[in-house]
């Protein structure tokens, strides 16, 4: 089978248990359609410029669109990152995704949210996420472009792990953040905004570290199709990031 990529053996025994199970017909081979949509994920393609090694690109392009309603991917991320145990240290940021105009042809339409937002950069998603001491990612949450670093934090605050030790920047510098996390017993290493009346002290050091966080997000924008959004709905998008940062961190 001549294609460009393909996942080893041992990646596919990691996460066949998370596929869905086949009635009737039997698929077709599940590692050489996966690896098709990770080859288009990766490069940025059109379904239809997937390389015919791959099969047909309604096949790869249907399986992705069907697991991704059923969260297959997003699952996968979540389980492999959960069986590296509880960190001692996290960190947290969040960047901007452009949305392709593909992407923002739908913005005010449909049910569902797109999770597309108006910035001065133009329409755009926010890509707000936590990692580890060693700068893997392990929560990941897709919001609107203008949705703020805090209210990013508000919403993964209940699922944290409880670490010894949070690093953000100045952007997830308020009161009640830093409360909630002594809180739980996490100490907070967020350098303090200059208009504070209280400068709050922290480990300047430590804080060298969380340039991870920044690497990791460069890595996952290595991948054509999600720095820049093509997917219309979010739940497609949230699984061409899941499984951008599987492949890069847990496979």
């Amino acid at each position: 089978m001549d294609v460009p990529f393909l996942l080893s053996k041992a990646q596919m025994r990691r996460i066949e248990p998370f596929f869905p199970l086949s009635h009737g017909i039997p698929r077709v081979d599940d590692r050489r359609v996966v690896s098709g949509i990770v080859y288009v994920i990766k490069h940025g393609l059109m379904w239809r410029d997937a390389p015919k090694g791959y099969g047909p690109h309604k096949t790869i392009y249907n399986r992705f669109i069907r697991w991704s309603r059923l969260g297959v991917f997003n699952r996968i991320f979540a389980e492999l990152a959960g069986k590296a145990g509880e960190p001692d240290r996290i960190m947290i940021d969040a960047t901007h995704l452009k949305a392709h105009r593909t992407a923002a042809s739908l913005f005010k339409r449909g049910a569902l949210p797109r999770r597309i937002g108006r910035t001065k950069g133009g329409l755009n998603s926010k890509l707000h996420a936590v990692r580890d001491g060693e700068g893997r990612p392990i929560m990941m949450l897709l919001t609107e472009g203008q949705m703020s670093d805090h209210k990013g934090a508000l919403l993964l605050f209940p699922s944290l792990p409880r670490a010894k030790e949070l690093l953000a920047d100045k952007g997830y510098d308020s009161d009640w953040f830093r409360e909630a996390l002594i809180d739980q017993g996490i100490t907070p290493c967020i350098p303090p905004r200059s208009n504070r009346k209280v400068q709050h002290p922290y480990d300047a050091q430590l804080y060298k570290q969380r340039h991870k966080i920044e690497n990791v997000f460069g890595r996952i924008k290595d991948w054509r199709r999600v720095a820049t959004r093509y997917d219309r709905c979010a739940h497609t998008f949230m699984s061409a990031i899941s499984i951008a940062a599987t492949m890069c961190y847990w496979l």
